[in-house]
């Protein structure tokens, strides 16, 4: 075996992470570590990293026992990390993202053109050309993958752990993504691959091993298994399978016309958006990363002023309004990035899930404190989030349990619309499975709801209508029962169609 962690066990205070561990790789492999949140994968990896130490158990490379205080001396063996949060500089270049760290240099200064050879040498030898000069800033999501991947591999690593490498890629993005880590592994690289996306698991990996609670419930050969084997690993029981109803939509409850904002460098960043979204139906809105989803959430949410044209909510017209006013119109919202938008990471799980509804939890000015607890505590049960207790700060949540947190504050609002910016981003499959369900109960109580999500399965699952943004135009409306993925992506790519 390349690498064997052996009864890994990580314990903080009365907390055990991991209880047990078994883990091993074989070289070239590609072994997937699938599990909910909190499950422990991460934690195992950031041991196996020298993030941090197990409290018992030993780790091998090679037949050789190691023991890692720092991500440098696991990497002196061969191990490199690519992080779900890209850990490279915006302003640097391509090359000096890559060769930070082993720098080339020429008469006692950085040699910016050796660098940019070395990685375009780099690039060529395992198929994954970049352009070294290039600010990293300006590079897509899936190119600054790339380069934190070719940045390990400059590094010297054998063993590459991604976590979570497909969470903010489109659909092409993640395609060629699993194509570079089957042609690197039949280099003889070897990953670890954490991932919350089973038919990515199966479309990938040699073996999977599945993490509950800490503990190993299986590992299993990839060719030998199928998703619902696995979901029932993961999470200890049969899913059920979703039910949607066909749409009975009403009388609009957002009405967006012809709304402008401008972007960087003087590019439009929404150009003339018209739509709606009514009553009992939901709206998926597709598109690659960029093209003007976030700005018109924003727009509509109050975080960003519109230059021209109007948003209208249940028949008032709100635009530009404070979103303190927008929401007490009817607005309930799941943002798209859960640390800027949703969350206070300083205050406790109760404290987070209580904005937006502490309104109705007080009297006379002081909140009810059982009633608070009460309700926050049915969301953790409900939603499965893995925290200690109600009073433990936010920022020691996962970030999957802080989506599962935010979506559950924001279902309980008794609203007639709501946007769900990537509700599912970071989730485990139960989880996912509760949010889509909440999803479509809203639904048919009669809520608009506005999706907008990198998944294309999940706009395809849950839309009635799906809106394809491109470049802040709206590039094509489809009927999601007449609409496929390849359609969608055409549209996402820059194409023009309306059926």
């Amino acid at each position: 075996m390349l690498l064997e962690m052996e009864q890994i066990t990580k314990k903080y205070g009365d907390f055990t992470a991991n209880r047990d561990i078994r883990f091993n790789l074989r070289e070239g492999e590609i072994h997937a570590l699938v599990g909910e949140n909190g499950a422990g994968k991460t934690t195992l990896m950031r041991m196996l990293y020298g993030m941090e130490q197990p409290t018992s158990g030993t780790i091998k490379v090679s037949g050789r026992e190691v023991s890692f205080a720092t991500p440098s001396q696991a990497m002196a063996s061969g191990i490199g990390m690519v992080h779900q949060h890209f850990m490279l500089f915006p302003s640097f270049t391509v090359a000096e993202n890559i060769v930070i760290g082993r720098e080339p240099a020429k008469a006692g200064a950085f040699d910016r053109k050796k660098a940019a050879a070395q990685v375009n040498e780099l690039g060529r030898q395992y198929g994954m050309p970049v352009d070294p000069w290039k600010k990293v800033s300006e590079c897509p999501l899936g190119m600054q993958q790339r380069v934190e991947i070719l940045k390990v591999l400059h590094q010297g690593a054998d063993i590459i752990i991604l976590d979570e490498p497909s969470a903010v890629l489109t659909p092409l993005e993640v395609k060629e993504l699993l194509a570079n880590m089957k042609s690197l592994a039949k280099l003889g690289k070897t990953f670890v691959l954490i991932t919350h996306k089973l038919q990515e698991v199966m479309d990938v990996a040699d073996r999977i091993t599945v993490l509950r609670d800490g503990q190993v419930t299986g590992t299993l050969e990839a060719k030998d298994t199928h998703v619902e084997e696995l979901s029932r690993l993961m999470v200890g029981r049969e899913l059920v399978r979703m039910d949607k109803q066909p749409s009975v939509p009403a009388e609009a409850v957002l009405q967006v016309e012809g709304v402008n904002l401008s972007g960087a460098k003087d590019r439009s960043a929404l150009k003339d958006i018209h739509m709606e979204v009514r009553k009992g139906e939901v709206v998926g809105i597709a598109g690659i990363s960029g093209n003007g989803q976030s700005e018109l959430i924003q727009v509509i949410a109050g975080l960003r002023k519109a230059e021209s044209g109007r948003v209208v909510l249940s028949g008032q017209d709100t635009t530009n309004w404070p979103v303190r006013r927008i929401r007490e119109h009817g607005l309930a919202h799941i943002p798209e990035d859960r640390y800027m938008w949703g969350a206070a990471k300083d205050a406790s799980v109760r404290e987070n899930g209580l904005m937006g509804h502490h309104h109705r939890l007080q009297s006379r000015g002081i909140i009810k404190a059982k009633a608070a607890r009460t309700m926050v505590e049915s969301w953790i049960k409900q939603f499965s989030i893995k925290t200690g207790s109600a009073e433990t700060k936010a920022q020691f949540l996962s970030g999957g349990n802080l989506q599962k947190l935010i979506a559950a504050r924001e279902f309980a609002q008794d609203t007639p619309f709501l946007i769900a910016a990537e509700p599912t981003r970071g989730v485990d499959i139960g989880a996912m499975e509760t949010i889509h369900a909440e999803l479509l109960r809203k639904r048919s109580e009669g809520a608009g709801i506005l999706l907008i999500s990198s998944e294309l399965s999940e706009i395809l699952q849950l839309s009635d209508r799906i809106i394809v943004m491109y470049e802040g135009e709206i590039a094509g409306e489809l009927r999601a029962e007449e609409a496929t993925e390849e359609q969608i992506s055409l549209l996402m790519a820059g194409g023009k169609e309306r059926i």
